[in-house]
């Protein structure tokens, strides 16, 4: 059963003018629900436009950079120097975590959620606060805004939240966002913000415009369906983002950041992504209520729910079933994380979660 009230989904199939070609191979071996990934893409432009300029895989990155910081800026509607073009928003969050935790600084965040930004803060010498998630598996900003100290540096938001798929009451967020700031920077991880299924949910972007100490990161990997390409981009007061900038560990590649070009130009692709994850999101969905599991309806391409059983346990026999499912999120021991996949991997799932917890 579902944990929490009703809620729309957004998306559908109207206006896309035709529905991109994919080749479903994921069915030759197991089905790898483990890792929130798109597997319809990279969209048929993005492939061509690959393939065009693959001889450019000779060159650096850098001038095809400046191209797309451009887009993206226009995109957000921000300044080009409020954009930092990362390998992945991984990379962008480990470099936050570098310049924010150096040498003890202190960075709040809830738990569980995305560990990027506090391991690797913690790996050079940070401290952070792990907050427990609420009753209803969302952000306790108040128990977070308890824990800031004069040490406080950065306090870490992921919305939606990953592992649990819920998002923070807007204005909730926003309030929480501008009253924190003058005391410590504050970055949330929009990286599943296409997801989100509630009518006019703000980016936090709309902070960096006003000038607040607010980081704000997403990504190429999810609805672009371009995990493997490890493209993503902050968005910060110029500031600040030159002094991510310069924590960068690696550089992400010429072709990628065509192939990121090309996919914001596909609003196509981008309907259908939302139009297939919400299909699998509502099939995943009617599968637990049909098993009296309870869940979190998600803003996500995911979702979590409570199987009853150690994660671990329930992983191993899911495996034997064909089926990969996401790690631990530990002190959530026995609760399970699903990626939407396509329709065809989906029902695998259902039928081997019917027979693994038989």
């Amino acid at each position: 059963m579902a944990l929490g009230g009703s809620f729309t989904l957004l998306g559908g199939m109207q206006g896309i003018a035709s529905a991109p070609s994919f080749k479903n191979t994921a069915l030759a071996g197991p089905v790898r629900l483990s890792s929130n990934e798109n597997p319809y893409g990279p969209s048929d432009s993005v492939q061509k436009a690959i393939r065009e300029n693959f001889n450019l895989g000779c060159r650096y990155p850098f001038q095809y950079i400046k191209e797309l910081v451009r887009d993206i800026a226009r995109k957000e509607e921000v300044p080009e120097e409020c954009i930092v073009v990362t390998g992945g928003s991984t990379e962008g969050l480990k470099a936050a975590g570098l310049v924010y935790g150096l040498r003890g600084g202190e960075i709040i965040a809830a738990d569980p959620t995305f560990q990027a930004l506090l391991r690797y803060g913690e790996y050079f010498g940070a401290y952070v606060h792990r907050v427990p998630l609420d009753e209803t598996l969302t952000h306790d900003l108040d128990a977070m805004e308890r824990r800031i100290t004069g040490k406080t540096r950065l306090i870490f938001i992921c919305n939606p939240n990953n592992p649990t798929g819920t998002i923070l009451d807007k204005n909730r967020l926003r309030d929480f966002c501008t009253s924190i700031a003058g005391r410590s920077v504050v970055f949330s991880d929009e990286a599943y913000y296409d997801y989100i299924t509630e009518p006019d949910y703000p980016s936090m972007v709309e902070l960096v415009r006003e000038n607040y100490n607010v980081i704000v990161s997403k990504t190429f990997s999810k609805v672009f369906g371009l995990a493997g390409m490890r493209i993503g981009y902050l968005v910060a007061r110029p500031d600040i983002a030159r002094r991510l900038k310069d924590s960068l560990m690696a550089n992400t590649n010429t072709l990628a950041v065509l192939a990121a070009r090309q996919a914001l130009k596909d609003s196509d692709f981008y309907k259908f992504s939302l139009a297939q994850n919400k299909a699998c999101k509502e099939l995943i969905y009617s599968t637990l209520d049909e098993m009296k599991l309870e869940y979190i309806p998600s803003h996500t391409n995911f979702v979590f729910f409570q199987s009853g059983w150690p994660v671990k346990a329930l992983i191993s026999r899911m495996q034997d079933e064909g089926v990969q499912i996401g790690r631990p999120f530990p002190p959530m021991l026995d609760w399970a994380r699903i990626s939407t996949g396509t329709i065809e991997e989906v029902e695998a799932f259902s039928n081997a979660l019917k027979k693994a917890l038989a």
